[in-house]
């Protein structure tokens, strides 16, 4: 994936035309840009979809199915929350594939939380961790719905069948510490 596909000259323009103020003003642009992104990305996948781009009508006779509008959505991402529309069909057909049908979060959020829920974050800490870093509000249901889908792998993990023996190593030390005259200043066990 090319990653610098936005010029320096591009960037400098987009500075000097929106005349940022604060951080904040670049993560709300950001977040408009990445809903442009998303959203084209979801055009392109309906063009695949149909057959056709969004300017062109079908000739053929087979059978027809158009764009049907778009229904708005709002998701949760790592830069908070960003309203995106995305495309329908009138057969109803169109499965979009960078986001599925019910969607709501972007995978970093996912990932955080199941992060956070693996280090024994309770769904109540997890939805104020969430809050405070991407400015989002979740609910401690959806905490739990997203930290449900590891359960199948712990409870595999926690009746996994265990080796009869298990090699360990255990490491004693003294560690001093000595002035100039030779006295101990501090001891310290290991």
């Amino acid at each position: 994936m090319n990653t610098s596909f936005i010029s320096t000259k591009q960037i400098r323009d987009l500075v000097n035309e929106q005349k940022f103020t604060s951080t904040q003003d670049i993560m709300n642009c950001m977040k408009g840009m990445f809903a442009d992104v998303l959203e084209q990305t979801l055009q392109a996948e309906m063009d695949q979809h149909l057959g056709y781009n969004h300017a062109e009508r079908r000739n053929d006779e087979g059978e027809k199915n158009y764009r049907n509008g778009s229904v708005k959505r709002t998701m949760k991402t790592q830069l908070g929350e960003v309203e995106i529309n995305v495309p329908r069909d009138r057969n109803g057909e169109f499965e979009p594939q960078i986001i599925s049908k019910y969607q709501r979060n972007t995978d970093g959020i996912e990932d955080r939380i199941l992060s956070l829920y693996a280090a024994g974050m309770s769904t109540r800490d997890i939805k104020e961790q969430i809050k405070g870093l991407y400015d989002v509000e979740i609910s401690e249901g959806l905490v739990s719905k997203i930290s449900e889908r590891i359960l199948p792998e712990v409870t595999q993990w926690q009746n996994r069948p265990l080796e009869a023996y298990y090699p360990l190593v255990f490491m004693d030390a003294i560690h001093y510490k000595i002035r100039e005259d030779h006295q101990i200043v501090t001891k310290a066990a290991y």
